[in-house]
């Protein structure tokens, strides 16, 4: 070997234990942060507690050697969705908990739920809209993603409703029910929307208290499929609205409800 060949290589060795003796201090630094810390940070905690200046590219260049990922925070896509329009507004709480209705069809509640499937606990979603007076489930869609087409498919079925004129549809905040294509298809069914008050599900407690039911009564980890989940969405609904007697609902069924309430009203 060659005299400056030797020097290099020598220089280069010496390097390695310096790269080595930083990078354990480093990895303490990174794994007091709990693998949460960037360069950045790190650079400032070597600063102002170890007493210590090091440059950030060899903090980098250190970090990708050993491997010390940061675990970057997923960005929440609700959110990012939230932020693409400003065209979305809330809407007054015109229901204001007033959940002792008599006329059926008359005040409708909405909202969307997670329902985890399978022994890998896959997530689906379920968007379900109920009439508040008979406690009958009149419209709802499943989808394997939180895209706004599936809410707007669940306002599509009211279309098959006889829906009596200013009927009444609460929901939360949530970005679909604010986006401006939700609401141009609600008032294109003569419909008028109220929402609960941010962060308060008590405003929409009906629809709460029905998803507890639903996860309470339906064994989702044995569906393989998502479409094992919307049969047993399905069949869960037709009993729900015709086979499950309810005592506040005078031991009937929502069905058995509903008409008992329109014959009252009728007479």
């Amino acid at each position: 070997m060659s005299k400056p060949g030797y020097y290099k290589w020598l220089s280069r060795e010496g390097r390695k234990a310096k790269d080595y003796d930083d990078y354990v201090l480093i990895k303490e630094v990174f794994e007091k942060g709990k693998k949460k810390l960037g360069w950045r940070l790190i650079q400032m905690r070597l600063n102002n507690d170890y007493g210590l200046k090091m440059n950030h590219k060899k903090i980098r260049r250190i970090m990708a050697k050993y491997g010390l990922a940061c675990q970057i925070r997923r960005k929440n896509p609700y959110k990012q969705i939230m932020k693409k329009t400003q065209e979305h507004r809330t809407l007054e709480n015109i229901l204001d908990r007033n959940f002792n209705q008599s006329a059926p069809r008359k005040v409708l509640c909405t909202d969307i739920t997670y329902l985890y499937y399978g022994s890998l606990g896959r997530k689906a979603f379920l968007s379900a809209v109920k009439d508040i007076a008979s406690g009958e489930t009149v419209a709802w869609q499943t989808s394997q993603n939180l895209e706004l087409e599936f809410v707007l498919r669940t306002i599509d079925q009211l279309k098959e409703l006889k829906l009596p004129s200013n009927c009444l549809i609460h929901s939360d905040q949530g970005f679909h029910y604010t986006n401006p294509l939700y609401q141009q298809k609600v008032k294109q069914l003569n419909i008028i929307q109220s929402m609960s008050r941010k962060g308060n599900c008590i405003d929409n407690a009906p629809m709460e208290s029905f998803f507890g039911h639903l996860k309470d009564e339906v064994d989702f980890k044995s569906c393989n499929t998502f479409q094992d989940v919307i049969i047993k969405i399905n069949r869960y609904m037709q009993y729900y609205n015709h086979n499950r007697y309810q005592w506040g609902l005078k031991k009937m069924t929502p069905a058995q409800y509903r008409d008992h309430l329109l014959a009252a009203g009728a007479a």
